[in-house]
């Protein structure tokens, strides 16, 4: 990966957190000393129009992007994933890739896993996102109602989704992509703190209908699983 800059590094703070930052609080973020580095870099990015410097509410003079500013390297790198090839993957993961397919023709793009290399080298996946990374979905090809550990499943799924889009210069479309209304209706409909959550966080769940055979694949491993 290529080495950033002081400066690329703190737009991308400024970008992932999308709040004014002052001088000692991106020092702390980036861990760069001394912290007139960062003061150095910032002036010199105001001086480029790439951000403004103001005195904020405490006090201090924060940092913040102008409208349109976008980093001189991307905040994350990005990987298309190959599908699975026939027979590496379970009886689900072909369900899920058949799932993105529906929902990409719904939505009016391709959708294919993706790879995300953050700076600090930590690496994420999607299950589904397109070429413009406006849309980021984890599919879940569950037949029936959930068990306990499934739904905490299903919210890691959108914890994902969250950390992914915060490193994002653009906020995309957040999708759950499942299958099966009676998996659905736990994060949709019913009562439960979990649905609300996910209508705060603006996460969409769409429920797409898989051929026939294919749900009576996913039908039969499921309860192979629980014999």
């Amino acid at each position: 990966m290529t080495q950033l800059t002081i400066a690329e590094r703190i737009v991308q703070e400024l970008l992932r957190g999308r709040l004014p930052l002052d001088d000692d609080e991106l020092a702390r973020r980036l861990d760069v000393r001394p912290r007139q580095t960062i003061n150095q870099a910032c002036r010199r990015l105001e001086q480029s129009r790439r951000l403004r410097r103001y005195v904020g509410p405490s006090g201090k003079i924060v940092n913040e992007l102008l409208h349109g500013t976008v980093p001189a390297s991307p905040v994350v790198e990005q990987t298309i994933l190959p599908e699975p090839a026939a027979g590496d993957s379970a009886v689900q993961r072909r369900a899920e890739g058949i799932m993105l397919g529906l929902l990409g023709e719904r939505v009016g793009c391709v959708l294919r896993p993706r790879r995300f290399s953050l700076p600090d080298g930590v690496r994420v996946e999607v299950d589904g996102a397109d070429e413009d990374l406006t849309v980021l979905v984890e599919a879940w090809a569950h037949q029936g109602p959930p068990k306990a550990a499934q739904k905490h499943k299903v919210l890691a799924d959108a914890m994902r989704l969250l950390f992914v889009a915060s490193t994002l210069a653009t906020p995309p479309r957040l999708v759950l992509c499942l299958s099966d209304g009676e998996a659905a209706r736990h994060f949709t409909t019913a009562r439960s703190w979990a649905s609300a959550a996910l209508r705060a966080f603006e996460i969409d769940v769409e429920v797409v209908e898989l051929p026939a055979d294919v749900r009576a694949e996913i039908i039969a491993a499921q309860q192979r699983q629980h014999r």
